[in-house]
């Protein structure tokens, strides 16, 4: 592990790590809260001997504590030891050769959720990238096999011959044409400006077009090598039932801009067979899909991984990562780079707390001082090698045009490279090889990104946490609590497969991480948990309140300022954390309302499903979250920071349940407080947070049919 120093800065330093300024009172306070954790325990335990409360009672609120002092434990770990990185891309070497190639895999999955239109943008952002061009290949996975997506595919290949000179010529730097387009600056455009802007309108006027309509005219098809490849949607085609489809539609070896002076990124589409009786593992298929069909054909030795709505924002970025993936101090045990994921169209204070700051950020910057951050799905920058076995250990693949060290000499388009590319791509290929469990991106869990990122760790490598201040890329955020929730239930089913594995991280992880490493990774593996503390602490004290019962100690006892100590502690951490961040105090309460939304909704019905698939009752589905706006009302409700229910779900019983008691108990506890001169303080205060938390709840119910 690097030394945690600010280094001095010369010419050739290329990155400087030094540790945050928090670090040694959070050891203090973590020390202070602990030892009050034990005494609340000890507490539970003798209410349990002394049956000063009934044994029901005091054995749920016990369950709960322990619940919630092992995920703060696991939080803590983040604390301990928080690190920041700059990176001085500056200082990178500037001749063409001297810069890797760079294969980057974006995935899409069904153009109606993920328009054509993003998944362009996307690839021509980084098609654009301040990168030597014929270095750059953009794999495309097309898991819902649609025609539309290559249609539009086909037009981006035609309209980037004149979006990258254009972008380069010009300094340009929102190199997604939409984003750049849709700015404020159009006074200042150029005469080349608004004819490319001409261009691209044109351009996504036919890819709307085709989308609208369901099918590829061949009219539409201007490429004529492309004419009998759309020839392959046919009757018997379906997304779930088809062969495998790759083409080449740009090869950075014959194809040039529309200056005549710099050759093309290549650009290839690919849709892996599916057949209904062969398993296709859901995202971590498709992307082991292309990282052998990228080894065949150019065989980068950096990857970079991407969600199809997440464009590039930087056109440094590749460059800010290999300040880390070529320094020769750490390259040989550095596994990936990971950059966090921001957001565009937040509303100001983020009521859904899509920005997952804790996530993304704190809790990054916390690992980053251990072995490194986890691995999110998108914004990453891998080491090829890292897919093929420990640091120490070479796990070749089956093929030897595999293996993470050949050069991949041929064309793109030879025979043999393609037919090569069409058999790694068969739906039966991984059969017996080790594909999806000692290499690729792992399989058993629907949240592939953090199990694949935990078991590189645990096989020996490290990562990196790079947040410049400058987002390197952007993504759009759901505009509906139900689309939050929803994906929030998928990953929560995920992470239960992942905690209760034997390569949970509370076993297998402290064995080979380590206590705080392994702790980190506990931190997001069991978050799903939550919901047990939060059922049981959103109606056991209320319904005592209700009824008069006392289940915490009042105020005249001692204990009542432990609880006290505890609650407020952690929530004042919590927030320091968020403001210290670049967080805001109203958004920090949007994010801790919204982990209670969550944990009564998504995370209480992801337990159901893990449960019903455990016992086979059921099969959790990978659906792929919509980010499609069209829904004019409902952006204007998100800005005005409204809360959108959407249709009606059994998803928010229980969060409607815990809102309706919390409002009695605190009624009940007001009554009990103005009318006897005396109540329940404690159960009193929670009900009071519960109900400022629900008021979104309550103006739904009320206002909202």
């Amino acid at each position: 592990m690097e030394p945690h120093r600010k280094h001095k800065v010369v010419g050739t330093t290329l990155h400087t790590c030094h540790p945050c300024r928090r670090t040694i009172p959070y050891r203090i306070y973590a020390v202070v809260h602990m030892c009050g954790i034990i005494a609340l325990m000890y507490h539970h335990v003798h209410s349990l001997l002394t049956a000063n409360a009934p044994i029901i009672v005091t054995c749920l609120l016990l369950f709960s504590d322990i619940v919630l002092s092992f995920m703060w434990a696991s939080t803590t770990s983040h604390r301990l030891n928080p690190v920041h990185r700059t990176e001085y891309p500056e200082n990178f070497a500037s001749k063409p050769e001297d810069f890797p190639k760079l294969d980057v895999f974006i995935c899409t999955a069904d153009p109606y959720k993920e328009p054509p239109m993003m998944v362009v943008n996307t690839v021509l952002s980084v098609m654009a990238y301040d990168y030597p061009s014929d270095k750059i290949s953009v794999y495309v996975s097309d898991d819902g096999g649609s025609s539309l997506t290559l249609f539009a595919l086909m037009e981006a290949a035609e309209f980037s011959k004149h979006w990258l000179p254009f972008c380069k010529n010009n300094n340009v730097q929102d190199r997604s044409p939409e984003v750049y387009f849709s700015s404020s600056n159009s006074h200042s455009w150029t005469k080349e400006a608004e004819i490319i802007k001409l261009m691209y309108a044109d351009m996504k006027g036919r890819v709307e077009h085709v989308v609208a309509n369901g099918n590829v005219e061949t009219a539409l098809i201007t490429c004529d090598n492309l004419r009998g490849v759309f020839d392959s949607w046919n009757y018997k085609f379906s997304r779930h039932d088809h062969p495998t489809i790759i083409q080449v539609l740009q090869n950075s070896e014959t194809d040039m801009d529309n200056t005549e002076k710099h050759m093309m990124p290549n650009l290839i589409y690919v849709s892996r067979e599916k057949r209904k009786v062969s398993p296709h593992h859901f995202k971590a298929g498709a992307l082991n899909t292309l990282i052998r069909v990228s080894g065949v054909m150019t065989n980068s030795p950096i990857l970079l991984t991407l969600d199809c709505d997440m464009y590039s924002n930087d056109p440094a970025t590749p460059v800010r990562s290999l300040c880390y993936l070529t320094d020769p101090k750490i390259k040989s045990r550095l596994g990936y780079v990971q950059f966090p994921q921001k957001f565009i169209g937040i509303s100001k204070n983020d009521i859904y707390a899509c920005e997952s700051k804790r996530l993304f950020n704190i809790n990054m910057v916390g690992l980053d001082g251990l072995m490194g951050p986890s691995h999110v799905g998108t914004g990453c920058f891998f080491n090829r090698r890292a897919f093929f076995g420990p640091p120490s250990k070479l796990i070749l693949p089956e093929i030897d045009e595999l293996s993470p060290y050949r050069i991949a000499d041929k064309s793109i388009e030879a025979q043999d490279v393609l037919a090569l590319t069409h058999n790694v791509a068969g739906c039966i290929y991984e059969y017996n090889t080790n594909w999806g469990s000692k290499i690729g991106f792992r399989y058993g869990s629907l949240v592939e990104d953090y199990y694949t990122g935990f078991m590189l760790h645990c096989e020996g490598w490290r990562s990196i946490f790079c947040s410049p201040k400058k987002a390197a890329f952007y993504g759009d955020s759901p505009k509906c609590l139900t689309d939050v929730v929803g994906q929030q239930k998928r990953w929560a089913v995920g992470l239960l497969e992942m905690s209760l594995s034997k390569y949970s991280p509370i076993f297998y992880g402290l064995k080979l991480l380590g206590l705080l490493m392994g702790l980190g990774y506990c931190n997001s593996t069991f978050r799903p948990f939550w919901s047990i503390p939060l059922t049981v602490y959103g109606l056991l004290p209320q319904l005592a309140l209700i009824y008069g019962v006392s289940v915490f100690p009042k105020v005249s006892d001692p204990w009542f300022w432990l609880y006290i100590f505890l609650f407020f502690g952690a929530y004042a951490q919590d927030l320091s954390d968020f403001l210290l961040e670049g967080g805001t105090y109203r958004k920090w309460w949007n994010d801790q309302r919204m982990l209670m939304i969550k944990g009564l909704s998504s995370y209480f019905f992801g337990f159901i499903e893990f449960t019903l698939k455990t016992l086979n009752l059921s099969t959790p589905k990978f659906n792929v979250t919509s980010k499609a706006n069209n829904d004019d009302e409902q952006r204007k409700r998100y800005e005005r920071e409204i809360f959108d229910f959407g249709i009606s779900s059994s998803i928010f019983f229980p969060l409607t349940t815990v809102a309706i008691v919390n409002l009695v108990a605190f009624v009940c506890g007001l009554y009990g407080v103005f009318l006897c001169g005396e109540g329940l303080v404690l159960e009193l205060m929670l009900a009071s947070f519960a109900v400022v938390n629900c008021l979104p709840i309550y103006e739904a119910m009320v206002f909202r049919i």
